[in-house]
């Protein structure tokens, strides 16, 4: 796809949002999987339904677009995926998994935000104000969800990890 136009870039960027959260869900999956403390499961697990209704709002302003909703991969989050698998691959203690997946969600939240910030002035750019609107609330979800997972990182007992 040649990008020419503002609505082109849009476009684009609502693809590799659409891939981000649909990988998101199986990822979340695995950092609850891989987490042994019970909060943190129980913020994947929710963060995980969430990112799904966030799958549907891209959905939505792709029809709203009048196009197909396709995703085109993200070698940022393919990134972050394999530094998990090769974080895992260290065999490392329950409280060095549960940390790292802290710092993981953290980072994709930030990746996520960043991809939302860049797409909502467009939609506006373009007019497409219940476009804007849709993706402004999954924002300020990823701004919640930063904020709860930088509070876990915040009150996490560092003295845990074993030597």
């Amino acid at each position: 796809m040649s990008i020419e136009s503002t609505e082109d870039l849009f476009v684009s960027g609502l693809k590799h949002a659409y891939y981000t959260e649909q990988r998101l869900v199986d990822a979340l999956e695995e950092l609850e999987q891989t987490s042994s403390n019970e909060e943190l499961q129980s913020g994947f697990a929710e963060h995980r339904e969430e990112t799904q209704i966030h799958i549907d709002r891209i959905e939505q302003v792709f029809d709203q677009l009048d196009a197909e909703a396709e995703a085109e991969e993200d070698p940022v989050v393919e990134g972050m995926i394999e530094a998990h698998e090769e974080f895992m691959d260290k065999d490392p203690s329950d409280q060095a998994i549960d940390r790292f997946n802290i710092a993981a969600g953290q980072k994709s939240e930030h990746y996520e935000i960043s991809v939302y910030g860049n797409l909502i002035p467009m939609a506006d750019q373009l007019g497409m104000d219940d476009a804007a609107d849709t993706l402004e609330e999954t924002l300020r979800e990823e701004q919640d969800e930063l904020e709860t997972l930088s509070e876990m990182g915040e009150q996490f007992d560092y003295g845990e990890l074993e030597a």
